[in-house]
């Protein structure tokens, strides 16, 4: 080392792992039944002394909610859809956990006290228990994606306004947060979130028109359910999570990129102004920005695959290939055009990866529908600012009924 070089000091370091002794931070998970969900809650019985849950909710599974509940001793139960109520009591009587049901509870549960609020409910229904998590002023966790993709700006004000905290679970978003150094955002000249390129990344256009819903979902390196594992096929997943960056880190749409780098190692980019390249790298495995979630900005302990470069041997990239993955290009318009048309974006999208699940419609023709309905949302006067909840609640439903209308159409 140089004369005059500072030495850092470890033990004053920022980061540093969770410790013994402390005391046990409350954590609710709502979406326990789904993927994070579920990977969230075996992190936090690999460290059950650190945390207590205090509230889980599902939409349908009221099995494995009691499950979760009684092996996790959660406070509170909540099933979204209220015809399993009567289920869920009785599966949980005796347990000591209190149980809701409906639209309602999932918002009274999202608003019970606790230092941590995994916010993993998938799709529009996520909105409002995010949004009541939020208003706690407390960490919010978030895997949602609707919260910035269709409601972005009104989101961040929520989360600004009541003083809290928000911590991206998405790999990409996590990645980055890691990356980010001390310069500040106008020391950033871009960032690459990385996309695996999905199972149908080496394949021409034409046999795209072939591919089918088994072949769409099967990940070549990612477990995740089958709307996300469509989305990741299609690249609308990337552009997506290219809205969510924006509103995340501040970022102009032209600070914002994507690279297609298939063993899904290295999960962003971060280029400076100075040459700089910051890039974080980890097995493709939830649990590890799960932890970063929980413990930011210190760190804890996870019982995931270690990263062996040397067994690897190769990391690739290459340019994403628009024409083939027209969604990732209707995503970056719709995140340069604003306002309502991410949430519109969002909607058709959900729509087209519903109806092509129900095998009504083609894998070409998600896109084709996505971007009929951005056309003719145009055409109506959708396109427009939304300040509020309810706004963006509003264009998600016209959206929807627009998106099949179209789809009927077709």
């Amino acid at each position: 080392m140089r004369s005059g070089t500072p030495q850092l000091d470890i033990e004053d370091a920022p980061v540093r792992a969770i410790g013994e002794g402390e005391l046990p931070r409350r954590v609710s998970v709502l979406g326990a039944t789904g993927s994070v969900g579920t990977s969230t809650l075996d992190l936090l019985a690999y460290h059950s002394a650190r945390f207590e849950v205090v509230a889980l909710t599902a939409q349908r599974n009221a099995k494995a909610l009691a499950e979760a509940a009684r092996r996790h001793r959660a406070e509170h139960a909540v099933i979204g859809d209220p015809d399993h109520y009567l289920e869920l009591k009785e599966l949980l009587a005796g347990s000591g956990t209190t149980v809701a049901a409906g639209p309602a509870g999932l918002v009274e549960a999202a608003e019970r006290p606790a230092d941590c609020i995994m916010a993993a409910i998938v799709g529009a229904a996520g909105l409002e228990p995010t949004f009541a998590a939020a208003a706690q002023g407390t960490r919010v966790a978030l895997a949602n994606k609707e919260c910035l993709v269709s409601a972005g700006s009104v989101f961040m004000e929520a989360v600004e306004q009541a003083g809290g905290e928000l911590i991206p679970v998405d790999s990409e978003h996590s990645a980055v947060l890691q990356c980010l150094d001390r310069g500040g955002r106008e020391a950033i000249e871009c960032v690459h979130l990385t996309a695996s390129g999905g199972p149908f990344r080496a394949w021409e256009r034409s046999r795209l028109a072939t591919a089918t819903p088994e072949m769409a979902t099967r990940h070549p390196n990612w477990s995740m359910g089958a709307k996300i594992s469509v989305d990741s096929a299609t690249l609308m997943n990337k552009g997506l999570e290219l809205i969510e960056a924006k509103h995340l880190f501040g970022l102009d749409p032209g600070q914002l990129g994507v690279v297609v780098h298939p063993q899904s190692v290295i999960h962003c980019l971060v280029s400076y102004l100075d040459g700089s390249v910051m890039a974080h790298m980890s097995t493709p495995d939830m649990t590890t920005p799960i932890a970063v979630s929980l413990a930011w900005p210190r760190r804890m302990s996870t019982p995931t695959d270690r990263l062996d470069l040397v067994k690897l041997s190769t990391l690739t990239f290459e340019r994403p290939d628009e024409q083939r993955f027209p969604s990732l290009r209707l995503a970056r318009e719709a995140m340069e055009r604003g306002g309502s048309a991410p949430a519109i974006l969002n909607a058709a999208n959900e729509i087209a990866v519903e109806q092509f699940l129900a095998g009504k419609l083609g894998f070409l023709d998600i896109a084709a529908l996505v971007e009929q309905t951005l056309c003719e949302a145009e055409r109506l006067g959708y396109l427009c600012e939304v300040t509020d909840l309810a706004g963006v609640l509003e264009v998600d439903r016209s959206a929807r009924s627009l998106a099949r209308s179209c789809g009927q159409m077709a």
